[in-house]
């Protein structure tokens, strides 16, 4: 698949839609159409698509299903709600546009509309994702950090375990002079204690090396100055 950030344009109109298209694959877009709500639904949130678009413009009106309610479904989803989507309309009211953006819409362009502006505004939405993607990413490595050390905490009980098994087998073993068998049990715990501190090694290497891996990650105001260009 291409590594150009998509963008899912859904309109009736298909002169809008091949506007778009020239305009956008110009500037280094992936440009997707659909011209009802239906297949603009299906191409935002079908789990089997390997690669879900960065940004939908989505007209108001459409064959099918609304923008509405694809703005609906899109910002409940907890897979796509980080999503912009980006409400076209013909109807400059500010009752539509407050509706909008309690919806969740990250903008709302009103018909007919200038495109250098209309860029600014994807691009606007495309640094928020952006922002948004990283946080995310971030979340979950540290999420997945802890549920390591989590393990590594049961490890460690297990080691305590048989450690006190191993001293108390040996303790017995010396008190009773029991010979052979009690040897080879004590053995058996010796193995054991001896497997259990290797996992454990294990564990306590890939922490270290999730650690490590946590220091080295951009700090949240090293993002927002890459991605802004803060100087």
């Amino acid at each position: 698949m291409t590594d150009k950030k998509k963008i899912l344009i859904a309109d009736n109109d298909e002169i809008t839609l091949d506007f778009f298209e020239v305009m956008l694959s110009k500037l280094g877009f992936y440009v997707e159409k659909a011209t009802d709500g239906e297949d603009a639904l299906e191409k935002i949130m079908n789990p089997e698509c390997s690669e879900l678009p960065r940004l939908a413009v989505i007209n108001a009106v459409l064959p099918g299903t609304t923008g509405w309610r694809i703005l609906k479904s899109v910002k409940k989803d907890p897979k796509t709600a980080f999503m912009p989507v980006l409400l076209m309309s013909e109807i400059n009211s500010a009752k539509e546009i407050v509706e909008a953006f309690d919806l969740g819409a990250d903008d709302y362009i009103v018909k007919p509309f200038n495109f250098s502006v209309l860029l600014a505004r994807i691009q606007a939405a495309l640094r928020r994702e952006e922002i948004f993607s990283a946080l995310y990413a971030q979340e979950e490595l540290l999420e997945r950090t802890e549920q390591f050390n989590d393990g590594l905490e049961q490890a460690v009980i297990g080691l305590k375990n048989a450690a006190e098994g191993f001293v108390a087998g040996i303790m017995n073993a010396s008190k009773e002079n029991s010979g052979i068998s009690e040897a080879a049990s004590i053995k058996d715990k010796a193995r054991l204690l001896l497997d259990t501190a290797h996992i454990t090694e294990k564990y306590i290497e890939r922490s270290r090396s999730n650690r490590e891996s946590l220091k080295k990650r951009e700090t949240v105001p090293a993002i927002l100055k890459k991605i802004y260009m803060v100087r």
